[in-house]
């Protein structure tokens, strides 16, 4: 099988970050899944995603002080392999893993994903485990001058037969559990290392390798970012999305520099490989970071600014928000069926301008032939923003009296004199079908 084969359009899930940081538990999984399966799955929404520190018996409880726990109380098997802590996912009881919490999120129609971070415990290598195919233990696998200068749990893996025994253990173990989707973190990018010192280049490969013998599909996500733009076609080969940001959060100047790096990575979006923008930050956010919920501080015209971007783009999306207390104007946000469409396996996104006040986009789905394009008011205040037909590059949109189809406000105007023209709102969008006639 080709390894993309399984992801030919940018995957579409919820994951777990954004409202419970590194909290969240079996019962809120479930929850989420049921919303997901009940009002999201038929509009492509199917993964869901367990993120980080979930093999943390204590993770959240000194959040004043720490987010990642150094030396916390954590899960591992006999072959040092971090598996569910029990208080937190209590079908995993019994040497069950994640199993039964697949089972269940694939009972629903949808995919099961879970973070992980690059490399094998510290706790593994301290004890001299026994690593699953190999003939040396985990301390002589673990390379401690390859660490994560934000998370204190691992050590980095050597690039020998033994290291990839472990990756190859680990991904077998995830796939006899179902899972169908692993982020895999301190790997896209390193704060701590640059380029030839960062083992993760050669970890990603190991990652690879081993999802390729371990009989199951699974996309391969990589974080955090930003990426970097000359190991593209490495990304591509290796992974199906990677991170082209740091964290991305509900903050406006997040959001305008967000396409400033879509500019740049326009080139490297095809089948089975997205650059990933980062998740959405809607609705009810961050509840497990200590300072309590709030609701997405983008408005909404920024809302829709972000969500067509990523469309246009063909970015992965990935719900940041608390499902079940979602508001019926974000669902109708994550629900344009005409807007999710841009991400369909033929279309092609390309900037056709960017200024500091202003971006047009195109995207093309080469199947139909059909063409839209978005207008972005990147500047403080109402614009009138326009942009002419001939600029498109499309040989059959030459009429001067083109039919346009708004998808957010699914309203129908036309042309004028050969252009699309439209006061736009600051921070905000109109994206247009333009129908031939």
């Amino acid at each position: 099988m080709n390894k993309n084969g399984f992801a030919v359009t940018p995957p579409m899930g919820w994951n777990s970050y954004d409202y419970y940081d590194t909290t969240v538990n079996e019962e809120q999984v479930r929850a989420n899944a049921d919303y997901m399966a009940a009002r999201l799955k038929e509009f492509g929404w199917e993964y869901v995603v367990i993120d980080i520190e979930w093999y943390c018996n204590d993770a959240g409880t000194l959040r004043d002080r720490f987010q990642y726990i150094p030396f916390g109380d954590i899960e591992m098997d006999a072959y040092g392999r971090l598996q569910p802590a029990p208080d937190r996912f209590p079908s995993s009881a019994g040497g069950k893993g994640f199993g039964p919490l697949a089972d269940y999120v694939h009972s629903l129609g949808l995919k099961f994903g879970i973070h992980i971070m690059r490399g094998i415990p510290r706790k593994a290598a301290e004890q001299h485990c026994p690593v699953l195919g190999a003939a040396e233990t985990a301390d002589r696998i673990a390379d401690p001058s390859s660490i994560c200068i934000w998370n204190p749990d691992m050590y980095g893996v050597r690039g020998t037969a033994d290291g990839q025994a472990y990756y190859d253990s680990l991904l077998a173990m995830y796939a006899q559990w179902g899972v169908d989707f692993i982020k895999c973190d301190d790997i896209c990018d390193s704060r701590l290392y640059r380029e030839e010192l960062f083992s993760g280049w050669e970890e990603t490969r190991m990652i690879h390798r081993a999802i390729e013998k371990c009989g199951r599909p699974i996309v391969l996500s990589l974080s955090p970012g930003p990426a970097h733009i000359d190991r593209a076609w490495e990304y591509c080969r290796y992974a199906n999305m990677w991170r082209i940001t740091d964290d991305f959060w509900d903050d406006w100047k997040l959001l305008k520099a967000m396409f400033v790096r879509c500019e740049m990575w326009q080139d490297h979006v095809r089948e089975g490989c997205f650059p990933d923008c980062d998740m959405l930050p809607v609705g009810k956010l961050g509840k497990g970071f200590g300072k309590g919920e709030w609701d997405s501080r983008f408005t909404k015209e920024e809302q829709k600014t972000m969500m067509t971007l990523w469309c246009m783009f063909r970015s992965p999306l990935m719900i940041g928000a608390e499902l079940t207390l979602m508001d019926d104007w974000t669902l109708s946000l994550l629900t344009n069926r005409d807007v999710l469409a841009l991400m369909k396996q033929t279309c092609r996104g390309t900037q056709l301008v960017r200024t500091e006040d202003y971006a047009v986009w195109k995207n093309k789905e080469e199947a139909s032939g059909r063409v839209c394009v978005a207008l972005f008011n990147l500047s403080d205040e109402e614009k009138l923003l326009f942009v002419g037909l001939d600029e498109l590059g499309e040989d059959g949109l030459t009429e001067e009296d083109a039919v346009l189809y708004e998808l957010w406000e699914k309203q129908e105007s036309r042309t004028s004199s050969g252009r699309i023209e439209v006061q736009v709102p600051a921070h905000g969008v109109r994206v247009y079908r333009v129908i031939e006639r």
